[in-house]
């Protein structure tokens, strides 16, 4: 149960559907037994928007004067910069976030227990313009067989912005550079394979017409949004675990919001065995 309480629990945070700070903390209340198991301790970092999206929006990854208790400040020894860097590890400390108007939150793909070694990896797919929907889910399909020849799992969710994310579960035993390399070589190869379908280069000009297989994500310090987490985009959409067998067009990116999203709760987790599901990274 939560326990903390809220100040200005009206304040408006998403004002094209109404969507205030309270109901934000009772939405990650109600999935808080979805959510936990890809947030709890893990480092993270927080897209802030005190004003709501319509204001002035910053990211954070270090602690903040006001910051509440309950939100967990610790020292990561490969940072030369000294400074700390947070955690939750409760739905208290998901409460503080959101009082501290943290609407998105981001994780590492490794856990506080082992920064040195990724316990899962993501390929998050970035339409560019003029990219249809189908061609979205025909990458993430064949992420999907990529990952599985190598031996590992693909789970698929969508990001709650324009694409989708492919996340394979880890044995945490490879380093942060074999993971990027791992996931680099997957993604160049796809878009030196098809060019006229993916980049796996961030340059905007390169993008028109194909879409971004952005590998990145997998370096240390970088993050991705957590699964069942809200963006700070018009409608309140949240990045929602999917089967394979629920990819379609009728289910875009935004499809699920923080008003829809707990109907899931209703049905079987399809990222349930996700945990249970990690293999090593292949070596070589």
């Amino acid at each position: 149960m939560r326990s903390l309480a809220l100040t200005h629990p009206d304040r408006v945070y998403w004002p094209d559907v109404g969507l205030t700070k309270q109901g934000l903390a009772d939405y990650y209340v109600r999935v808080w037994p979805r959510i936990a198991p890809h947030l709890i301790d893990r480092p993270i970092a927080l897209l802030r928007c005190p004003e709501g999206i319509n204001g002035t929006c910053f990211f954070q990854k270090h602690p903040w004067r006001g910051m509440g208790d309950e939100i967990e400040a610790f020292d990561d020894p490969g940072d030369s910069s000294d400074a700390p860097i947070i955690a939750v590890d409760d739905l208290d400390g998901l409460t503080a976030l959101v009082q501290g108007a943290a609407l998105e939150i981001h994780t590492w793909q490794a856990t506080r227990a082992d920064l040195e070694h990724p316990d899962q990896l993501v390929m998050d797919l970035d339409p560019g313009e003029g990219v249809d929907w189908q061609a979205v889910i025909d990458a993430a399909r064949e992420i999907r067989e990529r990952l599985e020849a190598a031996g590992l799992a693909a789970f698929v969710k969508t990001s709650g912005g324009k694409g989708l994310h492919v996340v394979a579960p880890l044995v945490p035993r490879a380093g942060w550079d074999a993971v990027k390399a791992f996931t680099d070589q997957m993604a160049h190869a796809m878009a030196t394979e098809a060019p006229e379908r993916y980049v796996a280069t961030v340059a905007k000009a390169d993008r028109k017409g194909r879409i971004l297989i952005d590998y990145l994500r997998n370096g240390r310090n970088n993050t991705a949004v957590v699964a069942w987490g809200a963006r700070a985009r018009p409608g309140a959409p949240v990045s929602m675990p999917l089967a394979w067998g629920e990819l379609g067009t009728a289910i875009g990116p935004d499809h699920f919001t923080v008003r829809n999203a707990p109907a899931r709760l209703d049905a079987p987790d399809p990222w349930s065995e996700f945990r249970d599901a990690a293999r090593p990274l292949p070596a070589g």
